[in-house]
């Protein structure tokens, strides 16, 4: 397939199961290699949500649905399993088109999407309700039911994955499902529309509602027949989000930002723990929550490892994204290449030594897009708020450590608790630091290696509840006891008054 020639979507939402013109503010989607318009739209309106809103709340009522057995609900996700992996070609351009990341990358985002829709079938079909341990005379049972209605907000820089692992569950636990992608990256969401309507789920199940945050996200968020929402985003954003959701009592999720540490040990084999530690900050950009973006490494090896990683950074291959040889693509926006560009500036101010990278790439192949060199900064504290505060983009800063107390002590010492890496030959010294950092998830000697079925969430100021997993579909269900009486005898407080 010549990815040149596929037609992005139109720019119409699916509202309830309807393809409708949004009425909402404009959107444009742009390509941030050159800055290209890809598509100009207009987003969701407060008019549109309600109108979703009201048809998903008929859908999911429909004993049709509501009643589907398990294995039956199941059938639709691997459908969709299947249309993704039919299309995963025209998802990762429409993706890379919206984002900017590569199409290697974006074509295993395709991947990974529908491995999720296909496990949740999976689950499906193994996931028992459960007969509780009997203490009296009757039949106890545990039963998980939907939710009803659920909001899935995404962020713009891993879409389709970060749609699936929302949706897919939601879908089989029963719910109907209203979808809001990032204003930046509003395209591949609703490919997936596409996919999820071709693959014969019924009308009103699923919607894909773009548009701003302060009207369609609070809309998802405060509306009464909103039972959960699955926040993935900024934490000042989430906590918000928090705070309207306790005014309703009602469960959120919320996936937040990083700032997480990757130790290096002496003993670390170092071309493994080189390669994880840029795999870990300059992959997709370091647009990413769990971007290791601090990085410890022992004293007596910290000058010569760090003279390595420099050298090798410069290396790295910043291009366009659709040239398979690309490393670092541009970032999605050229709002947030100025971001990250004052965040490297607000450094330099801190007294933080540029060891390479520090500006924008320059020549004619960058002309037009968001592009920044892969950069790493040296000679500032962990206090530093380099070392405080999420860039998301490719910024690396590293610090010096003596023994395992020290490290420690500096990597907790961050308000975020998403994430960390330790490179380390000595496995009972692996098990100890990573038991003792607070991360929601440690990796050992690699990085960013996923898998839907082990839970992923964070602490701290990197959010609340986990992803994933089997507990996954039971977060967006409501669990229910059942009492059975097995004796058929008359309770006996009643005593004489029946009689």
């Amino acid at each position: 397939m010549d990815a040149h020639a596929i037609d992005l979507p139109d720019g119409r939402l699916f509202v309830g199961g309807v393809w409708e013109e949004g009425t909402g503010a404009e959107i444009v989607s742009i390509f941030p290699a050159d800055g290209s318009v890809n598509r100009v739209l207009r987003g969701a309106s407060i008019a549109d949500g309600e109108r979703a809103i009201a048809r998903a709340k008929a859908a999911q009522a429909d004993p049709a649905w509501r009643r589907l057995k398990s294995h039956e609900r199941a059938r639709f996700l691997h459908r969709i399993a299947d249309g993704i992996e039919a299309n995963v070609e025209r998802i990762a351009f429409i993706q890379t088109r919206d984002t900017g990341k590569t199409l290697r990358e974006t074509r295993a985002l395709a991947a990974s999407a529908a491995g999720t829709f296909r496990y949740y079938g999976a689950v499906l079909e193994t996931s028992d309700d459960l007969a509780t341990v009997q203490r009296g005379d009757a039949l106890t049972l545990s039963l998980h039911e939907p939710i009803g209605l659920v909001a899935a907000i995404t962020p713009w820089n891993s879409p389709i994955a970060s749609d699936a692992q929302k949706v897919a569950p939601a879908l089989a636990a029963g719910n109907a499902v209203l979808l809001k992608p990032a204003s930046w990256s509003p395209l591949v969401a609703l490919e997936l529309a596409r996919i999820v309507e071709a693959a014969g789920l019924p009308a009103g199940l699923f919607s894909v509602l773009p548009g701003a945050g302060s009207e369609i996200g609070n809309l998802l968020v405060e509306h009464p027949d909103i039972g959960r929402v699955s926040f993935t985003g900024g934490t000042s954003t989430g906590r918000a989000l928090a705070r309207k959701a306790a005014e309703k009592l009602m469960p959120i999720s919320l996936e937040l930002g990083g700032k997480s540490p990757t130790i290096v040990f002496a003993d670390a084999d170092m071309d493994v723990a080189l390669a994880g530690v840029l795999f870990g900050i300059f992959s997709s950009t370091g647009q990413s929550c769990i971007a290791g973006s601090r990085l410890f490494v022992e004293r007596s090896i910290h000058d010569g490892f760090v003279e390595r990683l420099v050298a090798a950074t410069r290396k790295l291959k910043v291009g366009h994204p659709f040239d398979p040889a690309t490393q670092v693509a541009p970032l999605v926006h050229p709002t947030h290449r100025d971001s990250v560009a004052a965040y490297v500036q607000l450094a330099r101010n801190e007294g933080a030594e540029v060891l390479c990278g520090g500006a924008a790439p320059e020549g004619p192949a960058y002309d037009g897009g968001a592009y920044y060199l892969p950069t790493i900064l040296a000679g500032v504290a962990n206090t530093a708020r380099i070392c405080r505060e999420e860039v998301f983009g490719p910024v690396l800063v590293v610090i010096p450590f003596d023994d395992e107390a020290d490290v420690i002590a500096q990597a907790n010492d961050n308000d975020y608790g998403l994430a960390c890496g330790l490179w380390t030959r000595d496995f009972p010294r692996a098990m100890r630091v990573g038991r003792a950092i607070r991360a929601g998830t440690v990796w050992v000697n690699t990085y960013k290696q996923f898998s839907i079925s082990t839970p992923f969430g964070g602490d701290g100021e990197s959010g609340l509840g986990r992803e994933k997993g089997r507990e996954g579909l039971r977060a967006y269900m409501t669990q229910k006891s059942v009492y059975h009486d097995l004796s058929g005898a008359p309770h006996p407080w009643a005593g004489e008054a029946i009689r």
